[in-house]
């Protein structure tokens, strides 16, 4: 499927015995046939990536469309580490398919020493340079983890020949998630710092100006005064600063998915835990025009400025999964990260940010390239971030 829009404007263990219960796998034999692990303690040992909007423990590439399993909290842990936003599909009162509550075997996590240096690790943030780099992880970190798995034969949305929805699975950021462990303990943590030199040295050399060879100002990311308030209406203004185009027009089509005051359109927007485990998958006490609920939620303390650029990323993915016409499968996650990239990497410019970094160091905008190669430089940074650190397959 091809990607939607031009780049033109443009994430110490228990005892002995409890190993003896796990079973010892990877995350490519889980990707492989996920629900044979359903259900089962498993032992997996992979780098954990705790950033923008991911939680997950990964393996390599494993020929999936998502290379990665989701991560979660039992409920109640209280926990710092997670994603910093996250869109979560929820069966709705009128929803077409089955949507029985799940039971679980509980699980308790254990918050010993190696995992209070697991969670601290995940939990720090690049923050060097006067660019924006929204929830960029400081570390990856490897380590073995015990935990439930929780697995679906099929993630996302399922539709019919009409195009109604009638099957709801999955874990994680948009559900397209098969698998998600629950974590119960961890060990043998060593953490990976993130190479941010490059991206960096270009930022610290152009500064807030945008122009090589100027020593870089303390003035915030946010340079046209939109503001940490409400992250539609900060959205809305930098939208009507943006010259007609493609993207332009999409992102106003964003911004139309989020409900207007006491508006109910089955699009929510919370700030909450999004790293526990929810207790039940039972269907909302409303309606919704596609019988699905769309829950976004985000860490507003940790993003900061970032926090309406957040929004429209995540409303990019409601509009990519409400707009698929009938008798099509859905976008692939590789299409949909790069779409909400390219809008919100918009947002985000329109909103006076110079320079737009993504997790792992990837320059997504720099006001110093020609014109000529904006777009070719963009897709090549997004190409690289989607396939190396979102761990998606083309």
């Amino acid at each position: 499927m091809k990607r939607v829009f031009s780049l033109a404007l443009f994430l110490c263990a228990f005892t002995g015995g409890l190993y003896a219960q796990a079973v010892s796998t990877t995350v490519c034999d889980v990707l492989k046939n996920p629900k044979s692990f359903d259900g089962k303690m498993v032992s997996i040992k992979g780098a954990v990536v705790a950033g923008f909007d991911q939680f997950v423990v990964t393996g390599g590439d494993c020929g999936q469309d998502v290379n990665a399993i989701w991560l979660s909290y039992p409920e109640g842990a209280k926990v710092k580490s997670g994603p910093l936003a996250m869109l979560q599909l929820e069966p709705a009162h009128n929803f077409a398919g089955p949507a029985a509550a799940e039971t679980r075997t509980s699980v308790t996590l254990q918050k010993d020493k190696e995992f209070k240096k697991f969670d601290s690790l995940l939990s720090q943030y690049h923050s060097k340079g006067t660019g924006l780099c929204p929830g960029c992880p400081r570390y990856h970190v490897q380590a073995t983890l015990v935990g439930r798995l929780d697995a679906v034969a099929n993630a996302g949305l399922s539709r019919n020949a009409a195009g109604k929805i009638v099957g709801l699975g999955g874990y994680g950021n948009m559900n397209v998630y098969p698998a998600r462990m629950v974590i119960q303990s961890v060990a043998d943590v060593t953490p990976q710092e993130v190479d941010y030199s490059k991206s960096d040295a270009i930022v610290e050399k152009g500064g807030n100006n945008g122009q090589p060879g100027q020593e870089p100002s303390q003035a915030p990311s946010n340079q046209m005064g939109y503001g940490y308030g409400d992250p539609l209406s900060v959205a809305e203004k930098a939208a009507g600063s943006l010259q007609p185009s493609q993207v332009t027009t999409q992102i106003q089509a964003v911004l139309a998915e989020f409900p207007k005051g006491k508006q109910q359109n089955g699009v929510t927007i919370g700030y909450g835990t999004m790293n526990e485990v929810g207790s039940s998958s039972a269907p909302s006490a409303e309606d919704t025009p596609d019988g699905v609920v769309y829950v976004c939620n985000f860490n507003r303390d940790r993003l900061g400025d970032a926090l309406s650029i957040a929004l429209v990323h995540l409303g990019q993915h409601i509009s990519d999964l409400r707009s698929t016409p009938a008798g099509s499968g859905n976008p692939p996650p590789y299409v949909m990260e790069n779409n909400a990239w390219v809008v919100s990497g918009s947002i985000a410019v329109a909103e006076g940010v110079h320079y737009l970094t993504m997790p792992g160091g990837y320059l997504l905008w720099d006001p110093a390239w020609p014109v000529a190669n904006r777009s070719d430089n963009m897709k090549s940074a997004l190409d690289s971030f989607l396939t190396q650190e979102e761990h998606l397959s083309q």
